[in-house]
């Protein structure tokens, strides 16, 4: 599943650098995650560095993109083969 920022967010900055894909950038009024290269962080760490950063903890599972491990691996695999 991709991760999603909620409305919670404060704009602290500190989960953008923390995403080892990339997909975390500032959206128009809260920073947003590009569901396309967000993994959960599999292939990188055992869990998503950007929950973990949050001080707020506004980062949840996007209920509307359902993935399974597997799946996020591919996507993992994917992205590090275009990168």
């Amino acid at each position: 599943m991709s991760l999603l920022i909620t409305d919670e967010c404060i704009n602290c900055d500190v989960c953008e650098p923390e995403c080892p894909n990339s997909a975390i950038s500032q959206g128009k009024e809260i920073y947003q995650i590009e569901p396309g290269k967000c993994t959960e962080c599999v292939g990188h760490f055992d869990t998503p560095q950007c929950v973990e950063v949050c001080p707020v903890s506004c980062i949840m599972v996007d209920p509307q993109r359902p993935e399974t491990k597997d799946q996020l691996r591919t996507k993992y695999d994917r992205l590090m083969a275009s990168a």
